[in-house]
């Protein structure tokens, strides 16, 4: 899908406030916000009625109820399968400043260059340490 197509969707869907979303932040009435610059923007979904059904339970849900749960989301790593279940509860979209959306952009950018500076040092670590074994192994052999 586009990034056209995307704002295309996004547009169709009700916008709500950080404050009004703040307001869900119960059992009976639970809304969680999940999504960032790279992946379409925030969005709002009410998940009330799957917090029995959740396989990590009600209590994680809940203790992000009414906030911003995208980096706890991506962090665990949630599956296809889990990804598709979350869109069946989409409700709306964040509404968000200019400012907010300088802000995410920003936090996004600054995401995505943290995750490929990474990448060369765990290489570069990689290939010490295969270095490191030769060493020890031409030494110990040379002691034979």
């Amino acid at each position: 899908m586009s990034p056209k197509e995307s704002n295309d969707i996004d547009e169709s869907l009700k916008s709500y406030s950080m404050d009004e979303v703040s307001k869900h932040n119960k059992l009976e009435d639970c809304w969680l916000i999940v999504g960032n610059m790279s992946n379409g923007g925030p969005k709002v979904y009410d998940v009330t009625n799957y917090l029995d059904d959740h396989p990590g339970g009600a209590e994680v849900m809940l203790d992000l109820a009414g906030k911003d749960a995208d980096e706890f989301f991506e962090d665990i790593g949630h599956s296809n399968d889990a990804r598709a279940e979350l869109k069946k509860h989409l409700i709306g979209v964040l509404k968000l400043s200019d400012a907010d959306l300088a802000k995410l952009k920003e936090q996004s950018e600054a995401a995505a260059k943290k995750k490929d500076s990474t990448s060369p040092n765990l290489l570069l670590l990689a290939v010490l340490a295969v270095l490191v074994a030769i060493a020890i192994a031409y030494y110990t052999k040379s002691l034979s």
